[in-house]
């Protein structure tokens, strides 16, 4: 479904249990970041009604998993730590297209997200396939549910919005750029790392 050309191995889970504490500090911040990329759509297109909308879901659904995050953080006596700079989210973001019409950046934008939001869905997956904590296994299924869903959001926003992007190949491109950019990652405690 999601079309990632190379999936997480399966041992990241385990390196990213030997220390929770910093995956989930980590993984707060990663929803504050996608709160924070759905109020800027809205900020720079907020003539599409619909996109307002469905964007101000979004940013109070991250909201609310940050809030679940911290909430399992302080429950297991961690304290949340400094917010991470995300290297692959950089990466990304260094791939959209600056150049070109409004609507070209527009809907770049909107594919970076479903890109992040893919990633997610499936490193989500994995940590709730292969964790061996039960809670935080379900916790992990239950974003991977709703991660799939914004992705979906931002893919179909983007296909409904464009006025001069052929989206299939340029997610194809997205897809392609990614799964080279992924090989170097998935060796650390972070949700993209």
């Amino acid at each position: 479904m999601l079309g990632l050309k190379l999936l997480t191995d399966p041992r990241w889970a385990y390196i990213a249990e030997r220390n929770i504490e910093e995956i989930l500090t980590d993984h707060a911040w990663c929803e504050q970041k996608a709160a924070t990329n759905a109020i800027t759509i809205i900020t720079y297109n907020s003539e599409h009604e619909e996109l307002v909308h469905e964007m101000t879901a979004i940013a109070i659904e991250e909201m609310q998993h940050f809030q679940m995050v911290i909430e399992i953080i302080k429950k297991r006596g961690y304290t949340l730590g400094r917010e991470r700079k995300d290297d692959y989210v950089g990466q990304l973001m260094k791939f959209c297209r600056k150049d070109g019409s409004r609507n070209m950046a527009f809907i770049d934008r909107l594919l970076f997200a479903a890109m992040i939001e893919a990633r997610s869905c499936e490193r989500f997956k994995t940590l709730s396939q292969n964790i061996k904590d039960e809670e935080l296994a379900q916790f992990y299924y239950d974003l991977m549910v709703s991660e799939a869903n914004h992705y979906t959001t931002f893919l179909n926003f983007a296909r409904k919005l464009s006025t001069d992007v052929d989206v299939d190949k340029r997610w194809k491109e997205w897809l392609d750029f990614e799964g080279q950019l992924i090989q170097s990652y998935g060796n650390k405690e972070a949700i993209h790392g």
